[in-house]
């Protein structure tokens, strides 16, 4: 990719997520997460109307009636992506492929967190660490991550969660608000995750395709994993061989959400032939 085509690339992708972020997601990622980044103040008596959860139980027991915590909002959080460029999100039918819904996903959290003044930091993983970048704020370091996801040709194939999540851990001490977006095309991944859940406010973004799940009816069909470069070859046009292939990725896919539970971490499902607005929405009022 030559420079010119690579800053109209970026361009369009500013263009079409920073209008979304301004006019849509600004105030609903404040009220999402502003929450999650609050520092402790004072102890103060119970009053008519608090919240039952933010009672401070071992203060109680001392003083004999009702005390809550009080927190005040922090005004700089951190937010921190990490980012699945493995050789499986180069996949996609008709509007756009994986890597570029994630492009797209990652520049809308981006300016969004920038309308809020905070950091924005990044890793890009596959089967290695492929790049980190520290968080920093204003808009040519917004660019400098979009223009990363976009150019990047990444030295590895595979998909190794685990090893960007342990890297995450050991790089980022300080609570952060982070985003893990992938198609989550690997397994073994749910001790970290538990672990970056309870020392971060951890939220992972599912991209998917419609032929992960449903295969065209068209006869013999070459299937290469992306990964692996191993090739099988599949009867398409055998109904039982497409309810087979169904099942499995819905077994997946419940075996994912059920990971994605035990580890207390939300999740929304993004497709690459569907808008993302809404997902992303609901996403954010589930946590506002």
């Amino acid at each position: 990719m030559d420079t010119t085509e690579l800053i109209q690339r970026v361009r369009r992708v500013e263009l079409k997520t920073r209008g979304l972020s301004d006019r849509i997601f600004s105030g609903e990622y404040h009220s999402a997460f502003k929450g999650r980044g609050m520092a402790f103040s004072e102890n103060r008596e119970y009053q008519h109307g608090d919240e039952i959860r933010t009672i401070d139980w071992n203060v109680t027991a001392r003083m004999g009636h009702p005390y809550v915590k009080v927190f005040e909002e922090e005004r700089e959080l951190t937010v921190f992506l990490l980012i699945d460029v493995s050789a499986s999100n180069a996949s996609g039918t008709r509007e756009r492929t994986k890597r570029e819904l994630i492009a797209e996903l990652s520049a809308v959290i981006a300016f969004s967190a920038m309308g809020n003044n905070d950091k924005v930091g990044a890793i890009l993983f596959s089967d290695r660490i492929e790049k980190f970048i520290p968080p920093k704020k204003g808009r040519s370091h917004v660019l400098r991550i979009i223009r990363e996801i976009i150019e990047i040709e990444p030295d590895g194939k595979g998909t190794d969660i685990a090893s960007a999540l342990g890297h995450f851990l050991s790089a980022m001490k300080k609570r952060t608000i982070s985003f893990l977006i992938s198609d989550f095309r690997d397994d073994d991944f749910e001790q970290p995750l538990k672990h970056a859940g309870r020392r971060h406010d951890m939220v992972a973004l599912r991209v998917t395709d419609p032929i992960d799940k449903t295969l065209p009816n068209v006869g013999w069909l070459p299937l290469q994993d992306p990964e692996t470069s191993e090739v099988r070859w599949m009867q398409t046009s055998s109904k039982r061989a497409r309810k087979k292939h169904l099942a499995s990725e819905m077994e997946r896919e419940a075996q994912l959400n059920s990971m994605f539970v035990r580890s207390g971490v939300d999740q929304a499902v993004l497709m690459t032939n569907k808008p993302y607005v809404q997902p992303l929405m609901q996403l954010f009022d589930r946590r506002g």
